[in-house]
């Protein structure tokens, strides 16, 4: 059972109504509002973190008589009111589960890898979705209000909350959730799930084993996550990772793994932390692989001077298509004060690869391998192996030979 704690949350718990009081088969009878407010009076009364130890207690303290099967079951539908996803909680137990989305009381929805589809749950009110947002916003030391109604924070449990309040969000309040597994794929898991093929699958061990600089590209919830917390499981277990993300997502199995991660201005606007700062700490933490989670900004010029100067790393990127994340990168250049010509040398330099995914309305799919580098002053990414639409079959592209020529090169450098 996940549970978040409770940071500067108890006035907002006690006054706000409780979410769903009936998401859970065979709790829902048992537990009343008269009970939940009983309980939930008792284990906000003394400060720390709501556990399942204090429901237990303060359940037992109410003096109902409920039987080991019932209060099982309400310290799990309470647990999840008081300190977890509320009724989305019990979504998060299928391990496919990798996103949820609140778009109002009635209207919730999940992906299990195969597109978005509707959940088994909904919320009593608008004002219920409100208050489990504005908890969970609360439990990462956030707020979510009038004078801040949006905010992306990552909470205890392994979730990334963002939330969107009306008038901003046309409608109700918006709720996405996206859960960040523990236990990362392998290549067999990806191949198996047909992400990769097996003739991709050679490409990006070479790829990830060598020393051979990458970018993932594609769209929002396309994996490139999951994709490159696979492929830095595969760099050797010598070498030290350094992760650099805006919230902590990645989990590559590996022994040997440090992360960092940005944190944003108070109310006041102080004590910011960003990407760009993170990437020159990171410098000073003798990382053999940097890699920035999501360029986006200004750190994408510190990620590539590093990379033009000794490191090794990677990073994930956001673009249409692999031919796109060039002038995806040019674009980021600009933001960072870098010239288009400066940006095609440092990224032709940097990145030797550049790995896109795909997911059109289905499952995720690998679609271009790619090679990067500069042409006539243009930075370019040209095609190496090219996942042809609606098959399992690959082609080579006219990238295949300086890839290649990089994989090879950066072996027998590192050999």
């Amino acid at each position: 059972m996940n549970t978040l704690p409770l940071v500067g949350t108890a006035p907002l718990v006690g006054t706000a109504p409780l979410v769903g009081t009936a998401p859970l088969v065979g709790a829902a009878h048992l537990v009343d509002a008269e009970l939940l407010d009983d309980v939930r009076e008792r284990v906000l009364a003394v400060p720390g973190p709501v556990t399942p130890a204090r429901i237990a207690a303060a359940v037992h303290e109410s003096g109902r008589l409920l039987g080991t099967a019932g209060t099982l079951a309400a310290v799990e539908l309470i647990s999840a009111e008081l300190s977890g996803l509320g009724p989305l909680q019990k979504l998060v137990k299928d391990p496919r589960v990798t996103d949820i989305l609140v778009n109002g009381p009635g209207e919730v929805w999940l992906d299990r890898g195969d597109g978005l589809e509707p959940a088994p749950v909904s919320f009593p009110s608008e004002e219920a979705v409100r208050a489990l947002a504005v908890r969970l916003v609360a439990s990462g030391d956030r707020r979510l209000d009038d004078s801040s109604p949006c905010v992306d924070v990552r909470v205890a449990g392994g979730y990334r909350v963002h939330a969107v309040l009306p008038p901003i969000s046309t409608g109700t309040t918006l709720l996405s959730v996206r859960i960040r597994r523990h236990q990362a794929f392998d290549l067999t898991e990806l191949e198996h799930a047909g992400t990769i093929l097996p003739e991709q699958r050679s490409v990006l061990e070479s790829i990830a084993t060598g020393r051979v600089n990458y970018l993932v590209s594609g769209a929002t919830g396309s994996g490139k996550t999951s994709l490159l917390s696979t492929l830095l499981g595969l760099a050797p277990s010598t070498e030290r990772i350094v992760l650099v993300e805006d919230a902590s997502e990645l989990n590559p199995a590996h022994p040997h793994v440090v992360g960092l991660e940005a944190r944003h201005g108070n109310v006041e606007g102080s004590g910011k932390v960003d990407l760009a700062e993170l990437v020159r700490q990171a410098l000073r933490m003798r990382p053999d692989r940097l890699v920035v989670g999501e360029c986006r900004g200004a750190e994408v010029r510190e990620l590539l001077a590093a990379l033009n100067t000794g490191h090794s790393g990677a990073g994930t990127v956001h673009a249409n298509s692999a031919e796109a994340v060039a002038a995806r990168l040019i674009a980021l250049g600009a933001l960072a004060g870098l010239s288009p010509e400066a940006m095609t040398l440092q990224a032709a330099n940097a990145v030797g690869a550049v790995l896109h995914l795909e997911r059109r309305g289905g499952p995720r799919r690998l679609a271009t391998v790619a090679a990067l580098a500069e042409k006539a002053g243009r930075l370019v990414v040209a095609p190496a192996l090219v996942r042809l639409p609606g098959s399992d079959a690959v082609r080579k592209g006219p990238g295949w030979d300086a890839l290649s020529a990089r994989i090879s090169e950066e072996s027998e450098a590192t050999a």
